[in-house]
């Protein structure tokens, strides 16, 4: 706040906000949330934005959309480092062989089972599509 960055201020009270709604919502609000709930949040925010941005992007309002890019970018640096995609492909390659699934019949019990190793350094989506190629 003392550096006058207001984009950067406003885009950390959003999440404190965000934060503070979790904590009443899931009655936390004395002890606060875990490390893995307040990452939970900012990957929601980030993925939030995201959309935003194909939006803006889709009605020829870049502005709006640079305006959300950068506070991706303010967010992401409060994310653990995100895996590449070649450490999330060993990753899932290991997670199938050692739980033997090899089918797209497996691949929901797969996604579940990745998701809950990379807990916030992995897009969903790149998740899914590793997945999906692997499984074939």
């Amino acid at each position: 706040m003392k550096s006058g960055d207001t984009e950067k201020r406003d885009v950390l009270r959003m999440v404190d906000s965000m934060i503070k709604n979790a904590e009443i919502e899931k009655g936390k609000r004395e002890e606060g949330l875990s490390d893995d709930e307040v990452i939970e949040i900012l990957s929601r925010a980030v993925k939030q934005r995201q959309d935003s941005v194909m939006q803006y992007e889709k009605g020829g309002r870049s502005d709006l959309a640079k305006k959300e890019l950068s506070e991706i970018e303010i967010l992401k640096n409060y994310l653990p480092e995100q895996l590449s995609e070649d450490e999330l492909k060993e990753i899932v390659k290991k997670i199938l062989g050692e739980n033997d699934l090899n089918g797209s019949a497996d691949f929901g019990r797969a996604m579940g089972l990745v998701m809950t190793e990379v807990k916030g350094r992995a897009d969903g989506n790149l998740v899914r599509q590793i997945i999906t190629e692997i499984l074939k």
